[in-house]
């Protein structure tokens, strides 16, 4: 299977589970009651790691969203959008700023706050990751009112940089996600 058939399949899917999640609603988000916020005596946090590696321009015209797979205990499907351009940091650092999405394998979605990479060049157009926190806010399935922090190590690679096209990631992931209870 190529990468253009993988990518259309997993947009496919995508687009299928948000159809049905408003289906779900009758189209309106606001119809479902809001969950009550468990005490944290009623939280499980679990240790959770892997392994995501992306695609630059997985979707056609928009080049600025990658599109890859997670391993590990969040395994499934991932994409990134740059919220903007890399920005300068300080001494010699580039600043990525990243809106992720994240569908596991059994088609639960991770919701996450944009996120800030700090990186450092390493060679032209080669970022390696010196910082990189992602808070998990939230989900479907057993991940609703789930909450959570992974931290990244790994690399960008950028080699028309600050073009992004023919861009590839790769990054080691851990942290922990907290249940929302019973």
């Amino acid at each position: 299977m190529t990468l253009r058939k993988i990518a259309y399949t997993a947009t496919l899917l995508s687009l299928t589970l948000l159809l049905l999640s408003l289906a779900s609603t009758g189209g309106n988000p606001k119809a479902a009651p809001a969950p009550s916020r468990p005490s944290n005596s009623d939280r499980q946090c679990v240790p959770v790691g892997g392994m995501l590696m992306t695609n630059f321009g997985a979707f056609g015209a928009d080049l600025n969203t990658t599109l890859g797979t997670a391993t590990g205990d969040l395994r499934g499907a991932v994409s990134g959008t740059l919220l903007g351009v890399p920005q300068p940091g300080s001494g010699n650092t580039v600043i990525f700023r990243v809106q992720h999405h994240w569908v596991t394998e059994t088609g639960d979605a991770l919701f996450f706050d944009p996120a800030t990479a700090t990186t450092v060049p390493i060679a032209s157009g080669l970022f390696a990751i010196l910082t990189y926190p992602v808070h998990l806010t939230g989900g479907t399935g057993k991940f609703a009112g789930a909450t959570g922090d992974l931290t990244s190590t790994g690399e960008v690679n950028l080699p028309n940089f600050p073009n992004v096209t023919g861009g590839t990631t790769v990054f080691r992931y851990s942290g922990q996600v907290c249940s929302a209870g019973q």
